[in-house]
């Protein structure tokens, strides 16, 4: 099972995926479309839309899971970001990942170093 960051949903909107692990994103899109509510809103809130790419990108969304906040997951938050240097953001999908056993698909491995996150980067081919 995954969750998936922000910066891979606006890869793959752009076509940036390589193409050695298209087929692999779309499988996880297909079967295991998890993403936290912060991925949710940075990607609808992505300032590079237009018009058009919005409403394509509020379409895709739909198909995904969201995980929202709980008390567990705010729990463990909060104990990221005493322990470590990490944006709140990418504490809060570190911890959506951690709480639900999920691998995090992401570009941006560095961001959640030392956290215990399990880590899938497609561009790592």
């Amino acid at each position: 099972m995954y969750l998936v960051d922000t910066n891979i949903l606006i890869y793959y909107f752009n076509n940036d995926i390589p193409k050695d692990s298209v087929d692999k994103i779309e499988e996880i899109f297909s079967q295991h479309f998890n993403i936290s509510i912060i991925t949710k809103m940075e990607f609808l809130g992505f300032r590079g839309h237009n018009e058009n790419s919005f409403k394509q990108a509020k379409s895709f969304i739909m198909n995904a899971n969201a995980i929202g906040l709980d008390d567990v997951i705010s729990d463990r938050v909060v104990d990221i970001r005493r322990s470590h240097n990490i944006k709140l953001p990418d504490a809060i999908i570190a911890a959506t990942a951690i709480e639900n056993d999920l691998i995090l698909v992401t570009r941006n491995t560095d961001d959640f170093k030392n956290t215990s996150v399990k880590l899938y980067n497609p561009f790592d081919i």
